[in-house]
């Protein structure tokens, strides 16, 4: 695992390769009872034995303690306990998955970890509709004819540590010339990050559609495109999330960009990724801006800059 993590891990060049191709490197690994789930390798910094951890007063019941790694203290969580399963029981012989994601660092005990694939966008398919609303999961897929369930970490940490909300300092945004407020929109597979982002949507005054994929993101601008509707209401901006089911926020711009209908549209990449190449990849499909999740300050900042572009 090892020497395989770090010739993923360690190139950034090679990884922004991916991006535009709607490709993804995805992280298998195993919960309490076998089960076999999957993390975007863009969203790992490590994996490790899980090494001694420092208890603490526990915020949450998944929250098992914190460790010194080089120098930088991360909480650690019992991923199982975070999904509603039963503890991960032999801690000793358990990994810990360090992750990087709205700028943030925290760890993931898990039972073990097996290996990074790639994966084609197009085979990680929303959860089924049997799952319910109340789950964990972002998007599910197949490997080797075996189920794999890729979570919704981002729900994860939220029900642990509270999103911040927009403050509203910002006021509300101007209207256009005909009175009407600019239309933006917003694809994203997060039910929590749709939710900050559209709270924040609403607080500044903008009319926003809302989708829960690159693909449907697409198919609504190419439809609007086709019926006209784009020149009656233009769009000030799309806001997407990077990784989306079927299509991703990369391949998303990409087409976009490619399309001589669309390709004059203004793109902001918000993403849970951090890091430079984030960004690197972004601009290199052709957003116009990208800035992280949960902070709704930025947002609204972005939001306002766009439309001071076109008042």
């Amino acid at each position: 695992m090892s020497s395989q993590k770090a010739s993923f891990l360690k190139n950034i060049d090679d990884r922004t390769q991916l991006a535009g191709s709607n490709r993804l490197e995805l992280l298998l690994f195993t919960l309490t009872g076998g089960q076999q789930f999957g993390i975007n390798v863009f969203k790992v910094k490590e994996v490790l034995h899980t090494p001694q951890i420092t208890g603490i007063s526990r915020t949450h019941n998944s929250m098992i303690g914190m460790i010194d790694q080089r120098g930088q203290t991360i909480p650690i969580l019992d991923l199982s306990v975070a999904i509603d399963l039963p503890p991960v029981e032999e801690i000793d012989s358990s990994n810990t998955i360090i992750t990087e994601f709205n700028e943030s660092t925290q760890g993931f005990v898990v039972e073990s970890v097996d290996r990074i694939i790639h994966m084609d966008w197009e085979k990680i398919l929303p959860p089924p509709n049997a799952a319910g609303s109340d789950h964990h999961l972002t998007a599910v897929t197949k490997v080797d004819g075996n189920l794999v369930q890729i979570l919704d970490v981002e729900q994860i940490l939220a029900e642990i540590i509270t999103p911040p909300e927009y403050s509203g300092d910002h006021g509300r945004a101007p209207k256009r010339a005909d009175g009407k407020p600019y239309h933006i929109l917003l694809a994203d597979d997060s039910s929590i990050a749709r939710k900050q982002a559209t709270d924040t949507l609403k607080r500044l005054g903008v009319d926003f559609t809302e989708v829960v994929n690159g693909r449907e993101a697409l198919a609504t601008l190419e439809g609007w495109a086709s019926s006209g509707e784009l020149k009656r209401n233009p769009l000030a901006m799309v806001i997407s999330d990077i990784e989306m089911p079927e299509l991703d926020g990369y391949t998303l711009t990409r087409k976009i960009r490619e399309d001589p209908d669309l390709n004059a549209l203004y793109i902001l990449l918000h993403t849970s990724l951090s890091g430079s190449f984030s960004e690197q990849m972004g601009l290199k499909v052709g957003a116009n801006q990208l800035i992280p999740k949960w902070h709704p300050e930025e947002l609204a900042d972005a939001v306002l800059g766009r439309i001071a572009e076109l008042a």
